[in-house]
């Protein structure tokens, strides 16, 4: 943790400076396969056709199941980065 002293009192900042560029978050395994492979939460909604709201919950909410339809259309969008993939690698139903 970076630490700034000032008239005798640290600040942590190391949380601040990681919150801003998306450090630390967490993430969905979802969401940690499209950070992996370098796709955004934009490009799975343009080839899911699926909401932002529901992307950003499925993406960023680890507890979060989405509908079969929705979990359908994201796993089609996710197959063209990989076409191995199975629903149980990223969803529990």
């Amino acid at each position: 943790m970076y630490k700034i002293v000032k008239d005798g009192q640290a600040y942590g900042i190391e949380r601040k400076v990681s919150r801003m560029w998306g450090f630390g978050k967490k993430r969905s395994k979802v969401g940690k396969f499209i950070d992996r492979k370098g796709y955004t939460q934009e490009d799975l909604m343009a080839a899911s056709k699926v909401g932002r709201n529901t992307i950003s919950k499925i993406c960023n909410d680890p507890d979060y199941t989405p509908s079969v339809t929705t979990i359908k259309k994201i796993m089609k969008a996710l197959r063209q980065l990989d076409p191995n993939l199975k629903t149980d690698d990223f969803f529990d139903i």
